[in-house]
């Protein structure tokens, strides 16, 4: 019995440093940290549909909204077109204000992927604006359309949270696209438009004027709206003020292949029977299609523009207000002669007033688009000084410019911070000036046509 005792005396030692021997460590005594908790791969899904790609989110990491087009890295779009019928003979682009709107900008082509997708990589924009587009395949008449084949609005890409990415990461973006406008019965290209076609206005007389020319030299038919009583034998001797519109397809007609309309013609009627504003003729000139941006803008203020404005303006004068003034019973004179327009028609009307002070006595400006590469436009304008202003001046600028979701919330500000800097200055430069904001409203016509009427009446107030 003793002998046994002193045996299991003997062993407790070595039983207790094997019970604790897992414990040990026995490279540097320091305890084992427990592993890491698993990531996740949160996705992310506004409400248009898009997608970022599942990326791993570290423990602990704060969400991180931005822009995609704030990043360093730039970002990636993959699209799936349900139709299937994007094809490297009809491929997607993608449009937007970063090149002037271009339906065809080969910067911006997709690639087909082998899962039957399109793909584009993208750096980061040079532009600082918030990124407006739509796809197309190569034209207008060939945009994107809704399921049940209606417009859309212009898309926004959705807010990406900066945490989930990597060093260098390019955040994935997935969008898809429902119908093409060339599906609709009956879709016809703007080419196959008869250009003779009727346009049916709501009150006066529409006339068709045939010039050469433009920033981007082509023939385009002038819109020429006349009030009623034009051809009345009690006005034969009657002259009217005039005003030149940009963007002239938007003016009076609302079809497949524009997309909204101002409403001139409904509104002027209205004015004139109501004695709000004096009879007055307005010309809608057509822009040059996907070179619009190139004859509008007079600096490079968009990615993929060459800025011929200064030529287009100079067709204006020396082309379009003769043949009107030979043409049609106008008054003369810059404080008859107005000229203007929105978004980058707004830009080139007011670099019209600045390069021909002489001609044009009332400028109308809407949305205008001055914010681009670090607001260049802006700063031009502002350095515009006395004398290269006209006596009466309409500015406008919706809400909503950039969108009604809060994340659009700065670039909204940032218009109506825009337009009002030019407001104020072009009244310190002794212009008489007028400003709305079109309430509830975003970037497009139904914005232009709401500020119309205050801008007729104050530019043409009836005598």
């Amino acid at each position: 019995m003793k002998r046994f005792a002193l045996v299991l005396w003997l062993l407790a030692p070595i039983a207790v440093v094997a019970s604790i021997y897992p414990f040990i460590d026995l490279d540097g005594g320091t305890p084992t940290p427990p592993p890491p908790p698993a990531t996740t791969t949160p996705t992310v899904a506004p409400a248009d549909g898009a997608r970022t790609e599942a990326v791993s989110l570290e423990a602990g990491a704060l969400a991180e909204p931005v822009q995609p087009e704030s990043l360093e890295q730039g970002f990636i779009i993959v699209v799936k077109d349900e139709t299937d019928i994007a094809s490297p003979d009809s491929p997607i682009y993608l449009a937007s204000n970063h090149v002037g709107w271009s339906p065809n900008d080969a910067s911006t082509i997709l690639s087909p992927r082998s899962d039957m997708r399109w793909q584009i990589v993208l750096d980061k924009p040079k532009s600082d604006a918030r990124m407006a587009f739509k796809f197309t395949r190569g034209s207008w008449e060939t945009v994107e359309v809704a399921d049940d084949l209606s417009d859309i609005d212009n898309r926004m890409l959705p807010l990406v949270d900066a945490s989930k990415l990597r060093e260098g990461e390019k955040p994935v973006i997935e969008l898809t696209i429902k119908r093409w406008a060339d599906e609709r019965e009956g879709n016809v290209s703007l080419s196959g438009l008869d250009p003779y076609r009727e346009i049916t206005v709501s009150g006066g007389h529409l006339r068709r004027l045939e010039t050469s020319g433009g920033g981007v030299a082509m023939m385009r038919d002038l819109l020429v709206w006349l009030p009623s009583g034009y051809f009345s034998p009690a006005n034969a001797d009657r002259t009217y003020p005039v005003l030149y519109l940009q963007d002239g397809q938007n003016l009076f007609e609302e079809h497949a292949l524009a997309p909204g309309e101002w409403r001139v013609d409904e509104i002027a009627t209205e004015l004139i029977g109501a004695r709000e504003i004096e009879p007055m003729i307005i010309v809608g000139i057509p822009h040059a299609g996907d070179r619009r941006a190139w004859e509008y803008l007079p600096l490079a203020a968009a990615d993929g523009v060459e800025p011929r404005a200064d030529a287009y303006v100079d067709y204006v004068v020396s082309e379009v207000m003769p043949r009107v003034e030979r043409a049609f019973r106008v008054k003369t004179g810059a404080e008859h002669t107005g000229i203007g327009g929105a978004s980058y028609g707004a830009v080139v009307s007011m670099h019209a007033v600045n390069r021909y002070p002489d001609k044009f006595g009332k400028l109308l400006a809407f949305s205008p688009a001055v914010l681009g590469k670090n607001g260049m436009l802006l700063e031009h304008f502002l350095a515009q000084g006395d004398g290269s202003w006209p006596a009466k001046a309409a500015l406008g600028v919706a809400s909503h410019e950039e969108g009604m979701d809060a994340s659009a919330a700065p670039k909204n500000r940032a218009w109506l911070d825009a337009t009002d800097a030019l407001a104020r200055h072009l009244t310190s430069s002794n212009a008489e000036t007028h400003a709305r904001t079109a309430g509830g409203h975003v970037h497009n016509e139904d914005a232009w046509a709401e500020l119309l009427a205050d801008a007729l009446r104050h530019l043409y107030p009836a005598k």
